[in-house]
């Protein structure tokens, strides 16, 4: 069932989170810091960070229940996306945390990011959502420090990414961040310029594409990258 309000999002992805930890599997890592994020969005809506807070509340709820949705219906042996399906198989398998984080992520931004922008401005200008959308960069370089914070509790060797990058690591992180979220942006625009079975159609094709992503980041071709995780 759909949820309504930021608040409806939370209480679910409180339930996930709880569900997970007692289940023993690693979805509760995308979810946890899925809630992080979205309360920091809820607070700005609040505060009037945004040009249009009602549209930017609403843009929030659409793109949340893409992933609970792709959630309930997995538990349910319904078809979802192949990018959540590979991110939700690998949930009981011994990957690392970034891998399990990165693998939510990329199904979240690289796919479900770009539907729901193009679902809420269906019917208007798109260009009209760029800056709020650009807004939301800011408001998560704003939230890394406490992310590898209480990543580190229970990832006991992320210390070592930030004792030795520094602040480099948190540049990377921005600057991934921020370029994942200009190529979904890009993606936004050309499903809005479309409609129907071509819609549909193109979406299947980001799908598979950002499916092979995750396949990446499961499988490293490189021999000291895997050493690494």
């Amino acid at each position: 069932m759909p949820q309504l309000t930021i608040n409806d999002v939370l209480n679910e992805l409180d339930k996930i989170i709880s569900d997970s930890v007692r289940e023993k599997n690693y979805l509760a890592i995308f979810a946890w810091v899925y809630k992080r994020t979205t309360e920091q969005i809820k607070a700005e809506v609040d505060k009037g960070s945004f040009e249009n807070g009602q549209r930017m509340q609403q843009f929030d709820i659409v793109f949340a229940n893409l992933y609970l949705d792709a959630y309930h219906d997995y538990k349910d042996n319904k078809p979802i996306s192949l990018s959540w399906k590979i991110a939700f198989d690998a949930a009981r398998e011994k990957h690392t945390l970034i891998q399990h984080l990165m693998m939510g992520m990329n199904a979240h931004i690289n796919l479900d990011l770009a539907v729901a922008a193009c679902t809420i401005m269906d019917g208007k200008p798109i260009a009209g959502l760029e800056n709020d959308f650009n807004k939301v960069n800011d408001v998560l370089a704003g939230l890394l420090d406490e992310m590898q914070l209480k990543m580190g509790k229970v990832s006991k060797l992320m210390f070592l990414l930030d004792w030795a990058g520094k602040r480099s690591d948190e540049a990377i992180i921005n600057f991934s961040m921020e370029k994942a979220r200009t190529q979904s942006w890009l993606s936004a625009n050309e499903l809005w310029k479309l409609n129907g079975a071509g819609r549909q159609s193109r979406i299947k094709e980001l799908d598979r594409n950002v499916e092979s992503i995750s396949r990446f980041l499961l499988h490293p071709p490189s021999k000291l990258l895997r050493w690494i995780l």
